[in-house]
């Protein structure tokens, strides 16, 4: 797993050639979950419920060529990088509505349901006519930082949205059997790792591409801890259910409770009881628990309650990051996202990036998550990539380790 962090850290810094490899094994992966998308939901039209944790599969297609378009060949800018005005007057696009039905700063949510988009044909020609002038594009090219920057960002950001179209599987129990995106057991639980107290240093300015929130090196302190060595596992976290535990009040915060109580909660809702045996949804069925497994879908609140429960605490995501990059041989993550006691702030001296959507809307109402899942390309894995979501979502593929002040 944490072999994986050096294909994170190797594609922030790669080349032209390198680059354009990437960009078309991504873009395979996308094709090959959105027909398991085709598969199932052809009767339905390729509808999805209008969730607000979901996306229409055909929009999200559509935005991923559109999102590479508007930052790449449509850019007058791009070779400025984290520099360029993300607001200059851009190219036309080649679908001459492509504005309206995929900017996702400008198009609402809910309206996505509503828009007249291409069909699934139609869009898959745009992207594999976008996709092959945007590799054309980096033949020749600079290979500057500045240069690479916006075919680093689209990149990674199609990787993200690959990641999203796993979980919205999930969600909607539609099976994608591909082994790359499937969860391991691990047959030992995690031991501790001692960290003494230290200052760290959070933010950088390493070569190569950077996300604008993990921008701005500043030193904090980090209290001395034993934090674990892995993620919780279904073994570590059923006690907790199974002792009636989950279910009473003093385990869990104000906003937490609340959460619970809306959605009637006495276990996770990843998780569901046949008669004495437990079951959890997985490659887009209900099967019989593996108590191996990396405990998943579990919200920031069901974290913080089990970690009350356990006399633990989550750690920071200074913790998180000291560890992983001081005993990146004891330290093992990449199994499921985990969430840290850290709210989603900027770092001192933040400086928005050119998508400014990106950061700037989410600081203050998020809480941090570290690491990577068993679904996230290899590409996205980076030791310092801060993720984020609201505390309440357990769709994505989230989990936890704990650690306790020594």
């Amino acid at each position: 797993m944490n072999g994986d962090a050096e294909a994170g850290v190797a594609i922030r810094r790669a080349d032209g050639p390198a680059l354009a490899l990437a960009l078309r094994e991504s873009r395979a992966d996308t094709l090959a979950t959105f027909e398991r998308f085709e598969e199932a939901l052809s009767a339905q039209g390729l509808r999805v419920p209008q969730w607000p944790t979901l996306n229409l599969p055909l929009w999200e297609l559509g935005h991923i060529g559109w999102f590479q378009d508007w930052w790449l060949r449509r850019n007058p800018q791009r070779l400025l990088g984290q520099h360029a005005d993300p607001d200059v007057a851009r190219a036309a696009s080649e679908r001459t509505n492509a504005d309206a039905l995929y900017n996702s700063s400008r198009v609402p949510h809910a309206s996505r349901w509503s828009l007249q988009l291409p069909d699934a044909q139609a869009t898959k020609d745009d992207l594999a006519a976008q996709l092959a002038h945007h590799v054309a594009m980096l033949a020749g090219h600079a290979q500057d930082d500045a240069a690479l920057y916006f075919f680093r960002l689209v990149l990674l950001h199609e990787d993200m949205h690959h990641e999203a179209a796993l979980y919205t599987a999930h969600a909607l129990d539609i099976q994608v059997s591909d082994p790359r995106w499937q969860p391991k057991p691990r047959n030992r639980a995690a031991t501790l790792l001692a960290m003494p107290a230290q200052p760290w240093q959070l933010g950088h300015n390493d070569p190569g591409f950077t996300f604008d929130n993990e921008h701005g090196p500043h030193v904090v302190a980090t209290e001395a801890c034993a934090i674990d060595s892995h993620v919780l596992r279904w073994a570590e976290f059923l006690p907790f259910v199974e002792s009636g535990a989950y279910a009473n009040d003093r385990h869990w915060s104000a906003s937490g409770r609340r959460w619970r109580e809306q959605h009637g909660l006495c276990h996770p809702r990843a998780l569901r009881r046949d008669g004495v045996v437990w079951q959890h949804q997985r490659a887009g069925r209900w099967q019989q628990l593996d108590p191996a497994l990396p405990a998943c879908h579990l919200s920031y609140f069901d974290a913080e309650a089990w970690c009350v429960w356990a006399g633990r605490c989550l750690p920071t995501e200074a913790q998180w990051e000291r560890c992983a990059l001081q005993q990146p041989e004891q330290f093992c993550w990449g199994e499921v996202w985990e969430w840290t006691a850290s709210p989603f702030t900027a770092y001192p001296g933040f400086v928005a990036h050119p998508y400014r959507d990106y950061s700037v809307p989410w600081f203050g109402s998020h809480q941090v998550l570290r690491g990577a899942s068993f679904a996230t390309q290899p590409r996205l894995r980076h030791p310092r990539y801060r993720n984020y979501f609201l505390a309440q979502r357990d769709d994505i593929f989230s989990g936890f380790r704990s650690c306790a002040s020594v």
